[in-house]
């Protein structure tokens, strides 16, 4: 069985959802992992905000407008009264749920409930469609076996149970439709697996049925060896390790969501990135394979903080580094990179919800410089320790790019830099001319 996964533009009208039909009706038995309509996400984090702030009115006219949108998109996609029927009922029934919080306390486990409804409405509405063109399908509550742990990672073992469980229940049907991106907590509270987590859903109930490949669709051709946004003449990459790909995701390749990999990895399972609009171009296939030393790709993450940490006592300290790791572990900040001379640590960070405690508790015992607007630019590959030449093409095309750090000898697959952010577009141009 496979699993196929597709994002928001790819159910973002009616004519999607129409045009979706024909790249999963083949007879092949497979799970399709679908994210909510383009838009609805970001419409119901406003949403969200406007009920932390008590601004009732303005949540209600939120709340309409989405729901006139989803009216539209109804319209268009049915055929029959009663299908169309059967989708405003629904929608009055979601939407109402929302109204309901307007008159209500609203916390931040009615937020997650919120922010479910995208995915809800995009499976119900694309399941009825399905039946109204008489194809065989059966719509898969994510809620009856996606869940996280305490840590908020996966419950694989529950997962892999109960998701069987519920397979099993429909032997003779090869068609299923679920929700990427919601689960349960450890407390069976509906929650999510943050942004972009519809791919994570994707992998993981890839790695709990054991899945034949992993299809993420979206809407880009594979992931490309540059940001086509900001680079001409970019390409898709035919071949990428588990690794590589990893890498290129986590520091910026927005194709894929950053942690999605690891459960394909863990069970070898292929995954395929592929174009809805170009149902016929090859894309990208991630498996174990390594494809002999190159380049492959550059990536850029923004948003990045450097800091630098100075102190005397330092030099030849044992157990000066612990002191310091501990601190970011303490306030869970994860590091990107690191840099180390004999009196100094520097290191980045991405997520700056505590830097102030964590500053404070850092001058204890040293000195410390805080730099912002910072952007991590990574060149990803095979890079064995014995492949000469390597260091002198990145670094002859970035020989005009003030360098603020170098990351490298962590992988095989991942040297990195840091530059002023305002770098960014000239660093990936620079990048692209020297290595591709």
């Amino acid at each position: 069985m496979r699993v196929l996964k597709f994002g928001g533009t790819s159910v973002g009208s009616a004519e999607r959802m129409q045009e979706l039909v024909h790249l999963i009706n083949d007879g092949v038995p497979k799970i399709v992992v679908l994210s909510a309509m383009s838009g609805t996400t970001n419409s119901l984090v406003e949403i969200a905000n406007t009920l932390y702030a008590k601004e009732n009115d303005a949540a209600n006219r939120l709340i309409d407008a989405l729901y006139l949108k989803y009216n539209d998109v109804i319209k268009q996609l049915y055929k029959t009264s009663e299908a169309l029927n059967k989708s405003k009922g629904l929608l009055d029934s979601h939407f109402n749920y929302l109204r309901a919080f307007t008159m209500d306390l609203f916390t931040v486990n009615e937020e997650r409930a919120i922010l479910a409804q995208g995915e809800l409405l995009s499976t119900t509405l694309f399941h009825y469609y399905l039946e109204e063109k008489n194809i065989d399908s059966v719509l898969l509550p994510a809620l009856n076996f996606m869940r996280i742990d305490e840590n908020e990672e996966p419950d694989m073992k529950y997962i892999e149970t109960n998701i069987k469980s519920e397979l099993a229940k429909y032997l003779n049907k090869k068609l299923f439709i679920t929700q990427g991106y919601i689960c349960r907590n450890a407390f069976g509270e509906i929650d999510n697996l943050k942004r972009g987590g519809s791919d994570y859903t994707a992998t993981i109930i890839g790695a709990a049925i054991q899945s034949d490949e992993i299809q993420i669709w979206t809407d880009i051709d594979g992931m490309h060896n540059n940001d086509p946004r900001i680079v001409e003449k970019t390409h898709p990459i035919a071949e990428l390790s588990f690794d590589e790909a990893a890498e290129l995701a986590y520091f910026g390749a927005k194709i894929l969501h950053p942690t999605c990999i690891l459960p394909a990895q863990m069970r070898n399972i292929p995954v395929r990135l592929l174009n809805t609009m170009q149902p016929q171009a090859k894309g990208t296939v991630i498996t174990s394979k390594i494809s002999g030393d190159s380049i492959k790709a550059v990536a850029a993450k923004d948003g990045i903080t450097a800091i630098k940490i100075k102190s005397g006592r330092m030099l030849l300290a044992y157990g000066f580094l612990r002191s310091v790791f501990e601190i970011f572990e303490r306030y869970k900040t994860p590091i990107d990179m690191i840099t180390t001379s004999e009196v100094a640590v520097s290191l980045t960070i991405d997520n700056t919800k505590n830097i102030d405690a964590i500053k404070k508790e850092l001058k204890e015992f040293c000195t410390v410089e805080v730099e912002t607007d910072l952007t991590i630019v990574c060149i990803v590959g095979s890079f064995t320790a014995e492949k000469q030449g390597y260091a002198l093409r990145i670094f002859e095309a970035l020989k005009n790019i003030p360098i603020r750090m170098i990351s490298y000898g962590g992988s095989e697959n991942n040297v990195s830099i840091l530059v002023d952010s305002k770098l960014k577009k000239d660093t990936l141009i620079a990048l692209n001319k020297g290595l591709f």
